[in-house]
């Protein structure tokens, strides 16, 4: 039988198959919308530290992955069999391949969303945490966008995928684009041409649709963006906006009391009991050898590690408890409170690399509802001239030094007006000739009085701009001294050595 070509070409106009198509359009894209969702959710389950619910989502993924599509949607279909009140709804072929598309498409698409939530730094996780965004908003501001950015190109091709698993449909009688081929074939027996036509339907919705949707890829990438180098003239205003009432915070009170502080990493001791009081106004810097405690003891200060035993004060109000009764409401509810006066700077900036330099440092106050509107964004150029950077505001952070980043980084940390600053080794991430910068920037706020703890090897720096300078060795605090008494211990001494230790390295590096 010679090939009918014109009969192929004119099914292209062929008005069930449009018909078909748009069935085919509807279902496939109503299917993985709800399997984006619903994936979402249970990749974040599989994370739960809830046994039940992990259980739950493992067992899902596992069972509808193992599952055959077109077993689940002949099931699907005939289950007003066993529950006949339901026939009304699943005896709809529409609706039977739309919950069984769902159904199993959720499964593969958790698993992608996986793959993009791992794709997320906890970096960010404690950023956010660190000013005080809960579960949800740190999901839906942080997580979400920068997840969703890794896992749209697997997404895409998932979606191409339910396209063409729409054509398994036809065995529960869906008028989609195969079973109106079929029925035309088995009129006429053009198989070939039939199926020509057929490839070419799906050929056409793969093509337009993957063109769309990578669109939505380049413009959801933003590290494919470039912010406007030049900001608002009009927001670049040096009006100061408080948030709280400066003049409590500024009492001659202690601004944070750590109290027997004890930290534990599996066997290892870190923590000894530490005990630590910073008045108000105080600048405290720690410094020791590598492996001393020092991070620990800030990363404690701020909760971003529970604390085995002990407990800490924030304002003389309770903030932090141990991990024995830190489930309690009161104490969630000083955690909450507390951490809004806690900043934090981190080794790493972990500024949010969706979002603008100007967003970063206001996201804290808009999602707190601080201040909207143009009073939010005088508020965020202020701190970033503050730290010179209000002329990169619309930048995003990919476009910044690392320098530049930190800077960031500390105008973030003051945008909900702390009471204390906590810095974590904020200049070892940078290259030598960017240190300058961000010290210079924690120098000025050292004289404005703004009371903070520096984790740090720059120890010319901490005698220079402290109060007093804690020495950590073995999880301890060896010695709690003003600059000016470490300059009269003896060479010989433990500390001594250090100190020597530290200057000849610089002067190696020099």
């Amino acid at each position: 039988m010679t090939f009918d070509w014109r009969y192929a070409l004119s099914l292209l106009t062929y008005a069930d198959f449009w018909t078909a198509a748009w069935l085919v359009i509807k279902l496939s894209i109503a299917s993985w919308l709800i399997s984006i969702v619903a994936g979402f959710v249970l990749a974040l389950g599989k994370q739960s530290t809830w046994r039940l619910v992990a259980w739950f989502c493992r067992s899902y993924v596992w069972f509808f992955r193992s599952l055959p599509l077109l077993v689940l949607l002949i099931f699907v279909y005939n289950i007003p069999q066993m529950v006949p009140w339901t026939g009304s709804f699943f005896s709809n072929s529409f609706w039977a391949g739309l919950i069984a598309l769902a159904l199993s498409e959720t499964a593969y698409v958790a698993e992608i969303h996986r793959g993009g939530l791992a794709g997320v730094q906890r970096g960010q996780l404690e950023a956010g945490k660190a000013l005080g965004i809960g579960y949800f908003g740190l999901q839906r501001l942080v997580v979400l966008p920068q997840a969703f950015r890794v896992a749209l190109p697997a997404l895409i091709n998932e979606y191409i995928s339910i396209v063409k698993l729409t054509s398994l449909v036809s065995v529960i009688s869906l008028e989609e684009i195969l079973l109106v081929g079929e029925r035309l074939y088995t009129q006429n027996f053009k198989v070939l041409e039939t199926m020509l036509a057929v490839a070419m339907y799906y050929v056409v919705i793969v093509t337009v649709f993957g063109y769309l949707l990578g669109c939505l890829e380049k413009r959801l990438d933003f590290t494919r963006r470039s912010g406007d180098i030049h900001a608002n003239e009009a927001a670049i205003s040096e009006t100061v906006v408080p948030i709280e009432a400066a003049a409590e915070l500024r009492k001659p009170l202690p601004a944070i009391e750590a109290v027997n502080v004890h930290k534990h990493y599996g066997t290892h001791h870190v923590l000894k009991g530490i005990d630590l009081k910073v008045m108000t106004g105080e600048v405290v810097s720690v410094i020791g050898p590598s492996g001393s405690g020092k991070t620990s003891l800030i990363r404690t200060l701020n909760g971003l590690e529970v604390l085995d035993d002990g407990n800490v004060r924030l304002n003389s109000k309770p903030f932090l408890s141990s991990h024995k009764s830190a489930l309690s409401r009161e104490a969630r509810s000083a955690y909450h409170e507390g951490i809004l006066h806690v900043g934090m700077v981190f080794q790493s900036f972990n500024l949010f690399p969706h979002r603008t330099v100007l967003e970063n440092v206001t996201l804290a106050p808009s999602y707190h509802a601080k201040m909207k509107g143009d009073m939010l964004e005088r508020h965020g150029m202020r701190l970033l001239n503050k730290v010179g950077m209000g002329a990169h505001a619309n930048k995003y952070p990919h476009q910044l030094s690392g320098g530049q980043q930190q800077r960031v980084a500390i105008a973030r940390a003051l945008a909900m007006e702390p009471s204390i600053v906590l810095f974590d080794e904020p200049t070892s991430a940078l290259d030598p000739e960017l240190v300058g910068e961000v010290l210079h920037v924690i120098e000025d706020l050292a004289r404005e009085g703004m009371t903070m703890i520096i984790v740090t090897h720059e120890i010319d720096f901490a005698m220079k701009v402290s109060n007093r300078v804690l020495f950590m060795e073995g999880g301890i605090v060896a010695h709690d001294m003003s600059p000016a008494d470490y300059q009269s211990m003896p060479r010989d001494s433990r500390v001594g050595r250090f100190l020597k230790g530290y200057r000849v390295e610089q002067s190696a590096t020099a």
